[in-house]
C-alpha cells in the first residue's frame, strides 16, 4: 500500500542546551522548558512512521550566497552555545547523513533554477542535535542539512521550500527548526510591555501560517516586517523565523496549524505543522 507523503513541521528548539541542564520548578513542579520537551519526545509518535531520512534547516547555519547542502557522511558535533556548562559541550549525536538525499535535494533546487552548493565538513549546530536527540534519540535516522541563505528573505527561503516538497511523497521527512520569538536581549525578560508584543506578534503569526491558499499565506508572510510587535520578537535578526519560510513553500497547499504554544517567563513561542 502506498505511504502518504509526510507533513512538514516547523519547531522550536529552545535556548541552547536546556533538555541537559537543571532549571528551577514552578509552583506546579514543571521547569521553563518542560511543555517542548514532552513536545519533541512524541513527534516521532505524532508522525506516526519513521523517514528514511530528515531535511533540516536550521536558524543556525546561513550561507553566502547559495543554499548549501552538508554532504559529511558522520556529521560532528558544532557546540555553538557559549558559557554554559562543561559537560554541555561533551554531548553526542551520532546520526548518519543521507549523501542520497543531499544530492536528490540539489537536484530538485537545480530543477526549479535554484544554484546551491555543498559543504563536506559541516557539523550539527544546536537547532539540530539538541531537539534531534529528543526526537530520534537512538541517533538511527539519517539527517541532511540544508543551509538558510544569508539575505533572510522570505520569498527565496519560499521557493527553496517549494522546490523541495517532492521529497514529501519521497519518503523525507522535512523539518525546519528556529523559534517563533527570539529576542535575546530581552529573552529572560516577563516586562508585562514586551509579553504584550510577543503574544499579538505569536497571534499574527499563527493566523499568517494557518491561512488556507498558499499564496495568500506567502503573501502574508511576507509582510512580517511590517508588523509592528515583529522587530521586538526578534532582535538582533530574524534568522529564527527564516526556517519558517521554508516550511511554508515546502508545505505546497496543505494548510498550516498550529501544534504546540508554550511560553517562556510568559512570551509565547508555538511549532507549526503543515498537512
Amino acid at each position: 500500500m502506498q505511504q502518504t507523503r509526510f507533513p512538514v513541521y516547523f519547531i522550536p528548539h529552545g535556548g541552547g542546551p536546556w533538555p541537559f541542564m537543571d532549571f528551577p520548578k514552578n509552583d506546579e513542579g514543571k521547569g521553563p522548558w518542560d511543555e517542548l520537551g514532552d513536545f519533541l519526545r512524541g513527534l516521532d509518535a505524532e508522525i506516526g512512521r519513521r523517514p528514511k531520512a530528515v531535511l533540516v534547516v536550521s536558524g543556525h547555519w546561513e550561507t553566502e550566497p547559495l543554499p548549501t547542502l552538508s554532504t559529511a557522511a558522520q556529521p560532528p558535533m558544532l557546540f555553538d552555545y557559549y558559557n554554559f556548562p562543561p559537560h554541555t559541550y561533551e554531548l553526542s549525536y551520532p546520526a548518519p547523513n543521507s549523501l542520497e538525499l543531499a544530492a536528490r535535494a540539489r537536484q530538485l533546487l537545480s530543477n526549479a533554477g535554484i544554484d546551491s552548493a555543498e559543504d563536506p565538513a559541516r557539523g550539527f549546530d544546536h537547532g539540530v542535535f539538541i531537539p534531534f536527540m529528543l526526537i530520534y534519540p537512538q541517533a538511527d535516522v539519517p539527517i541532511t542539512m540544508i543551509s538558510l541563505k544569508n539575505t533572510l528573505d522570505v520569498e527565496s527561503h519560499v521557493a527553496i521550500g517549494k522546490a523541495l516538497e517532492p521529497l514529501r511523497d519521497e519518503d523525507v521527512l522535512i523539518i525546519a527548526s528556529g523559534m517563533s520569538y527570539h529576542n535575546m536581549r530581552k529573552f529572560r525578560s516577563a516586562e508585562p510591555d514586551h509579553v504584550a508584543e510577543a503574544i499579538r506578534f505569536d497571534d499574527w503569526l499563527t493566523e499568517a501560517v494557518e491561512t488556507p491558499d498558499p499564496d495568500a499565506r506567502a503573501q502574508k508572510l511576507a509582510l512580517w516586517p511590517d508588523n509592528p510587535d515583529a522587530r521586538a520578537c526578534h532582535v538582533p535578526d530574524h534568522d529564527h523565523l527564516v526556517p519558517l519560510f521554508v516550511a511554508a513553500g515546502a508545505a505546497g497547499a496543505d494548510r498550516g496549524t498550529r501544534i504546540l504554544r508554550t511560553t517562556f517567563l510568559g512570551k509565547p513561542y508555538s511549532a507549526f505543522r503543515f498537512g
